[in-house]
């Protein structure tokens, strides 16, 4: 009897013990989810377990409603800050559209550009939480970079992507990343996402019915470098997977890009997103027609690997899908599991004092060191293309100077595309007049509109006249991404649907730049875009041409104090320009052939990697050894010197060109970057580390390889040529593979 009694009173002893260990043990939790001391896993693994079919399938829409019965609150999945927190209702930091920022090249400004966006980020989130609001752009899920390589000038969204080289662009994509979604070893300041997986660069107006097909050599040389670098290296949170169709299948459910690439070959263990209605081009008329309905459709993506539908309508049906055997509902669980993996990650459900990020508030919003950043990073961005006769910078005593042009004073031009709002944007008008002294007379006129049209007639001559008496004149012209962006509703001479169909500065501002050469006066010309124009008649007639891109809130004092000298240029181009249409193949056509400076076999306008300074820099003493093993690595120095009598940044650029290869491989590819502040006579050394990865090449399966032979290493302040070699800007030497 004592030993059954004992017995018992063990049995009741182990129950009681291991009904402790599954429960938590705070008795504040009603569930397990909520206990903080449990593993993220378990905790999402208890919540999803909790949850009916039909509550799963409304999470899995970008706007997820709340779960009432088990404290869910509502999510909108939908946010951005490409450029600074964006569409929010408060008051933000704007910083230089993304194109700007990429030529900077500098990634620790982008680094910190980042964090910074995610304390306005957190601090829009945590007055909503206050306010219970949870909808569309306060969440911490900011879809964003775009990481597409800007292999065609004419697309208006490039100027959202960090340009042409899938080097640069998962440099800088990856230090964004890291930047924004902070170092904190358990909570994510803020999750960012890598758009557009994959393959995805205009046009815009048949976006939702495109299919791109390019060679597996293309494909892993040029356009999933960068992702590789976000999802692998950066450990992005997301990925939102693009509109086109990519090999006859839509990009989210696409065997190769999702299945195969990113979750077998990349074990991304992220949340992954459909661009906006981008499941029902699945089965939409005059859209892919892949799929016969909306409910094949969404379990196709859904066993793809897609996540979240940016949409309201085609994941409805995943309901019915499940019921009708197109798919499991533990299929439906994984992407539950990622999803509310990375909202556990964000702090969504712990308590408050738990997460020091839930602690920033309002006054993070256009903080100081933010709006210095963002004057920084406009100063950084500008590129010198050309100053004959040092015409830059102009002294400030001046009588009088003659502003004109329909960038001069506009302040939606500076903004670029998907961005907030500041309370105080410098147009270029304003940041001149900000500069000058109060006796100094300045004269503005928008002059002509960007385009002509066939009812306005400008008088060029009588425009010019007005000007004449001027001691300098300063055109600010260009575009604006009032004309190119996505899917707009444009139809003028050179600019469709969001895209251009000619890449040339439209020729009513080239009539009047000549008008105002005609004077005798100097004209400076100060171009605004998001990507490259063609301007074959200014490059060779005007003695100064300034690339200010959409310089964000601060680009007019940015401008201003390039122009006169209080800020010495050292931006870089991060895409080609071209000198003509001419040079562009099919817009449609997405091989790289001919494409972007490692294929281009032309001779550009101004070369990826240009941009001069009031300074002058000299190269030498480059130091690399003769050979390199396979999988071994090789340190490389040179010094650089600034010869001149003026303080300056200089980016120092490594490329490599292989020698002799049989097979393809581009004329050479950037490997490296640094930018350095280096002062008037000053000599600095700058060191390069270059992997087995960075000297192999892809071969036509798609297979990184590293190859016996030479490899030419050029070190400088641009692209190797004649010129740059002449002037001691670059230097160079072939080690061997061994």
């Amino acid at each position: 009897m004592k030993k059954k009694i004992i017995l018992g009173s063990f049995a009741l002893l182990l129950t009681v013990t291991l009904f402790l260990s599954f429960k938590p043990q705070n008795k504040g939790y009603t569930y397990r989810f909520q206990d903080p001391s449990l593993s993220i896993e378990n905790r999402v693994s208890d919540l999803i377990a909790k949850m009916t079919l039909e509550e799963k399938v409304g999470q899995m829409l970008n706007s997820a409603p709340a779960i009432a019965r088990l404290g869910v609150p509502a999510y909108d999945w939908w946010n951005e800050c490409l450029h600074g927190v964006a569409r929010t209702p408060y008051k933000v930091t704007v910083y230089p559209q993304a194109i700007a920022m990429a030529a900077t090249w500098d990634k620790g400004s982008i680094h910190t550009m980042g964090d910074y966006t995610a304390e306005e980020g957190r601090a829009v989130y945590n007055e909503s939480i206050k306010n219970d609001k949870h909808g569309i752009y306060l969440g911490l899920t900011y879809w964003t970079p775009n990481i597409n390589i800007f292999r065609d000038p004419r697309w208006g969204r490039g100027q959202e992507t960090y340009g042409e080289d899938p080097f640069l662009t998962g440099e800088m994509g990856s230090a964004f990343v890291s930047g924004l979604q902070g170092d904190d070893p358990k909570y994510l300041k803020a999750a960012g996402c890598a758009k557009h997986y994959a393959v995805h660069s205009g046009p815009e107006d048949v976006r939702h019915k495109f299919n791109t097909d390019i060679s597996d050599y293309d494909l892993w040389d040029t356009y999933l470098p960068a992702f590789r670098k976000l999802v692998v290296d950066a450990k992005v949170a997301g990925v939102m997977c693009a509109y086109n169709a990519f090999k006859g299948q839509p990009c989210c459910g696409s065997d190769l890009l999702m299945n195969n690439i990113l979750h077998n070959k990349w074990n991304f263990t992220g949340y992954v997103t459909s661009d906006c209605g981008g499941i029902d081009d699945f089965y939409r008329k005059k859209g892919h027609e892949t799929h016969p309905d909306a409910e094949s459709a969404a379990a196709d993506a859904v066993l793809h690997g897609t996540d979240v539908e940016c949409g309201k309508v085609t994941y409805k049906s995943l309901v019915q899908a499940v019921k009708d055997g197109k798919l499991s509902e533990s299929q439906i669980d994984q992407s539950l599991k990622r999803l509310f993996t990375v909202r556990f990650r964000l702090g969504m459900f712990d308590a408050p004092e738990a997460n020091k990020y839930n602690r920033i508030g309002k006054e993070a919003l256009e903080a100081p060191a933010h709006t210095a950043q963002a004057l920084k990073m406009a100063h950084q961005s500008i590129v010198l293309l050309k100053n004959d006769g040092q015409i830059l910078p102009l002294s400030k005593s001046l009588k009088k100077i003659a502003i004109l042009g329909p960038n001069a004073d506009n302040a939606v031009s500076v903004l670029g595309n998907y961005n907030g709002t500041p309370s105080h944007v410098v147009t270029a008008l304003e940041g001149i007049k900000n500069k000058l002294a109060p006796g100094t007379e300045v004269t503005y006129e928008k002059a002509v509109d960007y385009v002509g049209d066939s009812v306005t007639r400008y008088d060029y001559a009588a425009t010019a006249a007005k000007v004449k008496d001027a001691d300098a004149i300063i055109y600010i012209g260009g575009i604006s991404p009032q004309l190119e962006g996505e899917e707009m509703k444009v139809n003028k001479q050179g600019f469709h649907g969001g895209d251009r169909t000619s890449i040339l500065l439209p020729g009513v501002q080239t009539e009047l730049l000549k008008a105002l050469k005609a004077t005798g006066k100097p004209v400076i010309f100060v171009m605004m875009t998001g990507s490259a124009i063609a301007t074959p008649w200014e490059a060779k007639n005007m003695p100064a041409i300034v690339n200010a891109w959409y310089g964000g809130q601060a680009a007019g004092t940015a401008i201003a104090d390039v122009l006169f000298g209080d800020y010495n240029p050292a931006g870089r181009l991060p895409v080609t320009f071209y000198a003509s249409d001419n040079d562009l193949p099919a817009f449609t056509d997405y091989s790289m052939n001919n494409r972007t400076y490692r294929y281009f076999k032309g001779k550009p306008l101004y070369g990826f990697g240009y941009g001069l300074s009031y300074s002058n820099f000299a190269y030498s003493g480059l130091r690399a050894p003769l050979t390199i093993k396979k999988n071994g690595s090789v340190t490389v120095h040179v010094k650089v010197s600034n010869t001149s009598k003026k303080d300056g940044e200089e980016v120092t650029e490594l490329y490599l060109s292989h020698i002799g290869l049989k097979q393809k491989t581009a004329i050479r590819s950037l490997k490296g970057f640094e930018r350095t502040f280096i002062k008037a006579g000053e000599t600095k050394d700058i060191a390069f580390k270059i992997s087995s990865n960075d000297l192999s090449v892809t071969d036509s399966n798609g297979n990184l390889v590293l190859l016996p032979g030479k490899v030419e290493i050029s070190i400088g302040g641009s692209q190797p040529d004649k010129s740059t070699v002449l002037s001691k800007k670059t230097v160079s030497k072939v080690l061997e593979i061994i």
